[in-house]
């Protein structure tokens, strides 16, 4: 049910608060003529942090006006001229409101929706499968951007303290200096009349005992500094790991069972902008924490002081590390799969998509990708991280592709549009096991660097399981294989291990 439906039967407090959503900034009645029109727009997958998303905040304000200006000239009559005026006015007013910033336009829209489904959930108690479904993705998206939230308010916490942590020991190097002065100077009146050294030695004495003494302090001042923005650090890591556990573990596996489900003709998997978007945050909020450790790390070399910050910044630097290193290997994916009824000599196509590509700046560098046929065998050592021999099961024709950056949607991708498998080479079958039964997988694989090859990443992503096939002939029963595969695969496996249990009750009932 759509939100708005629902967010009319709100009563007391909740239509209050709900009512109070709304004004000259976004009037109520733009919501209620254009809600299907609203809630049906990816305002999640436009980050209001990155002036570059500014382009496409433009374009649904454009769009949003063409819908007011449309619902205006559709009015009729006496009540509907009266109608068509006001949101004629409205059309203006918010074109006049949010022209030079229509990101404001986007964070008002986030803000009023994501405080309606809040408002719902909190007064409907319903059992309903539809309504559980829908209140159960709307809280776990709003969970997902809370997080956003709770990681953006620490990171900007911990740039504060490190920049407080860099100015008062660059005030500390200072004095260190001034203190070297003093001791010069008392060296030099060595050189002096014992009269002169007598009248001048005592204050320099007592301005070196105070320095001495200040540097002390600050010494231990600026340690407790460094340990408490390495705790700070632990403590947005943690976050950061589960943060992208959710979204690479969950969201990610789920768009990707979604995927092999419509290769059987269950509904399509839905685009990867919302799921971008979020790899995206991931990714500069990550990239925003290793740099201010990296930084942390040039202070500590700039001034050693004894004690454990430097084995916390080595663990804090490989955990961010490793935590980057999962984030791009796990969002280099198949947005467009090959036919997993695959014939030789045939000309088929697929698409692979770095999600992060554009926020990391890959496509400066534009990486290449290779794609090869290998055998389930492989695939499933791959799976398993286990070392195989780097051999194909076949010749792929045209099987390199330099992946390309499109700005205007901010992809970085790489189409095969012209592969062709030349030949293919089949492992020995034992029994009556048939060549429509043996399965094959396509191997994408690149390498690109991030940060001026700072880091550098090999990827693999594997496709789903094909059935290769020489004949038309052989067409049904190796659709009949990989029909049986996407249906029963086991979730997190994504492909090639099925359960054997329900396979065998399934077999059980043919008969």
């Amino acid at each position: 049910m759509a939100v708005w439906i629902q967010a009319q039967q709100l009563q007391g407090d909740a239509l209050h608060q709900m009512q109070s959503l709304y004004g000259q900034h976004f009037p109520i009645e733009v919501r209620h003529y254009l809600s299907q029109w609203i809630e049906g727009q990816l305002w999640d997958a436009i980050d209001l942090e990155n002036p570059q998303e500014e382009m496409k905040a433009k374009r649904l304000l454009e769009s949003l006006i063409q819908e007011l200006q449309k619902k205006a000239e559709h009015q009729v009559g006496e009540d509907g001229f009266l109608l068509k005026i006001k949101l004629g006015h409205y059309a203006s007013q918010l074109k006049s409101t949010y022209d030079r910033c229509p990101l404001e336009l986007v964070r008002c829209i986030k803000h009023i929706l994501y405080t309606e489904q809040r408002l719902v959930r909190e007064a409907t108690n319903s059992s309903s499968p539809v309504g559980s479904l829908m209140d159960s993705m709307s809280q776990k998206y709003h969970q997902i951007n809370q997080g956003f939230e709770e990681l953006r308010v620490l990171t900007q916490d911990t740039e504060n303290d490190l920049r407080k942590l860099q100015h008062n020991q660059e005030y500390f190097i200072i004095q260190y200096q001034e203190s070297l002065r003093i001791q010069a100077q008392l060296s030099s009146l060595a050189t002096l009349p014992p009269a002169d050294r007598q009248l001048r030695e005592p204050s320099l004495l007592s301005k070196r005992a105070t320095v001495e003494s200040w540097l002390t302090r600050e010494a231990n001042t600026l340690q407790k500094y460094r340990l408490g923005l390495a705790e700070k650090h632990q403590k947005t890591l943690a976050l950061l790991r589960k943060q992208q556990t959710v979204i690479l573990d969950d969201e990610l596996i789920q768009w990707k069972r979604r995927q092999q489900l419509a290769g059987n003709g269950g509904p399509p998997e839905g685009g990867l902008d919302i799921l971008q978007s979020w790899c995206e945050k991931l990714a500069e909020t990550i990239w925003q924490n290793r740099q201010q450790i990296r930084r942390a790390e040039h202070l500590r070399q700039q001034l050693p002081i004894p004690g454990p910050i430097e084995e916390l910044l080595t663990e804090l630097n490989s955990t961010i590390t490793d935590i980057i290193s999962t984030l791009v290997t796990s969002t280099f994916i198949i947005e467009k799969q090959p036919p997993q009824v695959l014939k030789t000599q045939t000309k088929f196509a697929a698409t692979v998509r770095l999600l992060v590509g554009g926020k990391l700046n890959v496509h400066m560098n534009p990486p290449q990708v290779k794609a090869t046929i290998i055998s389930e065998q492989q695939a499933k050592a791959l799976l398993k991280n286990e070392n195989t021999r780097n051999e194909s099961s076949g010749e792929i024709l045209n099987n390199n592709c330099v992946m390309e950056y499109h700005q205007t949607t901010g992809t970085l991708s790489a189409h095969f549009r012209n592969m062709s498998l030349k030949r293919i080479r089949r492992s020995d079958r034992r029994g009556a096991e048939s060549v429509t039964e043996e399965k094959f997988t396509i191997l994408f694989e690149s390498q690109f660097s991030v940060g001026g090859n700072e880091l550098v990443f090999q990827v693999k992503t594997l496709s789903l399981p094909v059935v290769v096939i020489v004949h038309g002939s052989q067409d049904n029963n190796a659709t009949a294989t990989v029909l049986w595969d996407n249906a029963f695969a086991e979730p997190h496996h994504y492909s090639f291990t099925v359960h054997v249990s329900l396979l065998n009750l399934i077999c059980f009932l043919s008969l």
